[in-house]
């Protein structure tokens, strides 16, 4: 005797009306298409970060599980005066690197945005400096600030401005400086190439009118192009800003966080104390504390483009 399952229709009619919502709601549709992303962010991203987020709660170490010691290592960290000092390191770095590469950055877009021969050339001349890798890069400079071999020094001896070498990488300001200078040297060519895509958005109409008008170049670029160009500014400095705060590899090969801490980063410092010292609890507190930062500038960002919203033909909140 044959039975019939009764739900056989049903479940047939489900998939059918599943199927017309993905065919007729794109906003169904679009959640399935997000399905693998959201969980490639959260195998990748958000359970390291959970990790983390426990390891700094724990004492563990290298060989051995942790047992669970709340905010002692953020307690320890708070007297820790190297913890401190890559702290003010880490922002001071960001903002003098950050700033300059945001203003060379513009310079050359505008520059690059012109009519001028071999353009596409001199466009791609400037991209070699982003796309070389990060360690070849820090190898360079770090031949080019070498106390005996540098040509820096070299250079200046023989035009007799000093008498004898400098050592980069041995003071700490200088290789605060040096550090700061090999990074804008590596980022200013993403800011660049970032803001000339945005420029080749802006109507070439508008600089017409405003130069019927009698608008200068400081008036067109105020008036026409700032604006414009804001809401692509707002993300590339927050990408940069988050690129720089997290450096690790420049730093790493270049100084390993010395002389005496003076370009340690919370980054290097994290990586220091918990896999070169095994202390694995400390190095994620250490981690964990860019937290804030990295929200706080991702915060100015999304706030900077809420202010921008008439761009996109809403209110203007200015």
């Amino acid at each position: 005797m044959t039975v019939v399952d009764a739900r056989a229709p049903l479940q047939v009619s489900a998939l059918a009306g599943a199927w017309q919502r993905l065919r007729s709601n794109r906003n169904w549709l679009g959640f399935w298409f997000m399905v693998p992303a959201a969980g490639f962010l959260i195998l990748f991203l958000a359970y390291p970060l959970g990790l983390g987020l426990w390891l700094s709660l724990t004492d563990a170490r290298i060989g051995r599980g942790g047992s669970f010691v709340g905010l002692e290592n953020y307690q320890w960290l708070s007297d820790d005066s190297v913890f401190w000092l890559s702290v003010f390191n880490t922002l001071l770095y960001t903002f003098v690197a950050s700033v300059i590469k945001f203003a060379v950055g513009l310079y050359l877009a505008l520059l690059l945005n012109r009519h001028m021969p071999f353009k596409a050339l001199i466009r791609a001349a400037v991209l070699i400096p982003f796309i070389v890798p990060t360690v070849l890069s820090a190898i360079a400079f770090w031949w080019i600030y070498d106390a005996q071999f540098s040509i820096i020094s070299w250079s200046l001896r023989k035009l007799h401005l000093i008498s004898e070498n400098i050592n980069f990488l041995g003071d700490g300001n200088w290789a605060r400086a040096s550090v700061i200078f090999a990074n804008i040297w590596r980022g200013v060519p993403f800011v660049a190439i970032t803001l000339l895509a945005g420029l080749q958005t802006v109507s070439p109409s508008l600089y017409e009118a405003a130069t019927l008008d009698g608008a200068t170049a400081w008036q067109r670029f105020r008036y026409v192009t700032y604006p414009l160009l804001t809401p692509i500014i707002a993300v590339v400095m927050t990408f940069s800003v988050l690129f720089t705060f997290t450096d690790f590899q420049l730093i790493w090969a270049m100084t390993r966080g010395g002389p005496v801490n003076a370009t340690h980063l919370m980054a290097t410092l994290s990586y220091q104390r918990a896999i070169l010292s095994g202390r694995l609890g400390e190095g994620a507190a250490i981690a964990t504390a860019m937290i804030p930062f990295l929200v706080a500038a991702i915060g100015i960002s999304w706030f900077g483009l809420q202010q921008r919203k008439w761009q996109q033909g809403g209110p203007n909140n200015d």
